[in-house]
């Protein structure tokens, strides 16, 4: 076994270093100042070679050769599972072609966002056309002569096809649609409006993450453009924005991104800076993340706890009652941003994206025609017209950073999470009463025992179907959407 404890000593200084990394991309979206995005790149194309070196190590080849056929126990085995996927999977890419990635997409990240904040769809073109042009020389050199688009997939959602999803994400896109014509033609239920003063939104925030289970001793809440989550371990990261005439923004940003942190914060400590130690892919991290947002966050239950508090911290602000701001909470409306988008529409939202970054990669959609193939998607998805290219091909981070492959594990998530729903409702049987009282204890726990703390343990479907008792399906995700908004909405 010395063979298998230096391998991972070893891997272990790669995931500490690894989260250094992942630390340099926290901070280039709070804190670190507009003119240093050049150096930013530097220091980022830096750490990738260090990374990939270490990850292609000979020496990781060879304990991993000495390892072949030796009989491990289930962690061991899995640990050595990742690492010789990682080791496969880094092989391939030549290190230049990934110090060049990293590179590109710091200095991407840069200047998506000066487009968005200028609304200048053409200053951001050059460079997407760049990083796509490098994201399929990878996808090439991964790939083995199949198709280019799932090899990028596989970094995000490992085994899983573009032509699996297409299948299901088929058979959701015309129920949602039907469920979304149904809802904007009936009555629509009170919208919040007033002014929330910013600075008590993230008290509030403060304690809603703490109600989820956030550990903030090792993590903390700040402010970025985009919500995300960062890091493993004794250190995970969330950002939220505010806006002050919507404080659902600020409120739901953060429950979802306290949903990924505490996946990470509950992982297994015996698994801390090694494969095991983080979530096993995006689409099972959207699923908590989606979950705690939706279908605790937003159930009856939890909205009348949630009405008492949004009441003590701003005064009356026009909700007449918990019911009436039940159904405010799950308003359905017309709107164009993705993450602001009501549980109903958010999926057509990624649909768009998924086809659009498939044909992409494809070639059949060049990049200067990607506004204008966004705008006409959104049109007939939505009914409407986009009206500045923030609202519309500009406003996501994901592609100036590279992340293709990654849009369909959101709508993978809320499949997972429309089993996971399914299976805690049965395991938990009163778990409406503690959620009337802000206690989101006997939720959060069960996932936590059932998901979290498996970490890497199991592949994701799997992890799924063991929590869950059944393959995933879309099936339990569209019962709960027609049941919910055909009750609010009398359908």
């Amino acid at each position: 076994m010395s063979t298998y404890e230096d391998l991972m000593g070893f891997t272990r200084e790669t995931q500490a270093l690894a989260q250094v990394a992942g630390r340099l991309d926290w901070d280039q979206e709070t804190m670190m100042p507009r003119g240093a995005a050049p150096q930013r790149g530097e220091e980022a194309a830096a750490m990738a070679s260090v990374l990939h070196a270490r990850r292609i190590d000979p020496k990781v080849g060879a304990w991993l050769a000495a390892l072949d056929g030796v009989e491990l126990d289930e962690t061991a085995a899995a640990q050595l599972r990742h690492i010789r996927r990682s080791y496969d999977r880094t092989s391939k890419v030549p290190a230049k072609l990934a110090a060049r990635i990293a590179r590109v997409t710091s200095e991407g990240q840069g200047i998506w966002a000066e487009a968005r904040r200028t609304e200048d769809v053409a200053l951001f073109l050059p460079v997407l056309k760049e990083i796509i042009a490098l994201r399929v020389e990878e996808a090439q050199a991964l790939s083995g002569g199949g198709p280019l688009y799932d090899a990028l997939l596989d970094d995000y959602e490992p085994g899983t096809t573009g032509p699996e999803l297409e299948m299901m994400f088929g058979a959701l896109r015309p129920e949602l649609a039907n469920l979304r014509a149904a809802a904007l033609e009936a009555p629509a239920p009170p919208e919040l409006t007033g002014h929330f003063d910013d600075a008590l939104q993230m008290t509030l925030t403060r304690t809603l993450a703490e109600r989820f289970g956030y550990d903030l001793q090792h993590g903390r809440v700040d402010k970025a453009v985009h919500p995300f989550s960062s890091g493993s371990g004794l250190d995970v990261r969330i950002t939220t924005r505010t806006n002050p005439t919507d404080p659902f923004n600020c409120f739901y940003s953060t429950i979802h991104e306290v949903g990924h942190a505490t996946y990470e914060q509950n992982i297994s400590r015996d698994y801390l800076l090694t494969p095991l130690g983080q979530g096993v892919s995006m689409g099972v991290h959207e699923s908590q993340s989606r979950i705690y947002e939706n279908q605790i966050g937003r159930s009856r239950a939890f909205t009348g706890w949630l009405y008492g508090q949004m009441r003590d911290t701003f005064g009356d602000f026009g909700i007449a009652d918990e019911e009436a701001f039940y159904a405010c909470v799950n308003r359905v409306s017309d709107g164009f941003i993705r993450t602001e988008a009501d549980e109903l529409q958010y999926n057509l939202h990624v649909l768009l994206r998924f086809d659009l970054e498939r044909a992409l990669i494809s070639g059949d959609l060049a990049v200067d025609d990607l506004e204008a193939a966004w705008n006409d998607r959104f049109a007939a998805d939505f009914g409407f017209a986009v009206d500045k290219p923030s609202n519309g091909v500009l406003q996501d981070v994901h592609w100036s950073v590279g992340l293709f492959g990654y849009f369909p594990t959101y709508s993978l998530g809320n499949v997972y999470a429309g089993c996971l729903k399914e299976a805690m409702r049965a395991a938990v049987p009163d778990l409406d009463g503690a959620l009337a009282e802000g206690n989101t204890a006997p939720a959060t726990n069960w996932l936590r025992d059932t998901v979290q703390t498996h970490g890497g343990l199991y592949e994701a479907r799997d992890l799924i179907t063991r929590a869950c008792g059944a393959e995933p399906s879309e099936a339990p995700l569209l019962a709960y959407l027609k049941e919910k908004f055909g009750v609010i909405y009398n359908l």
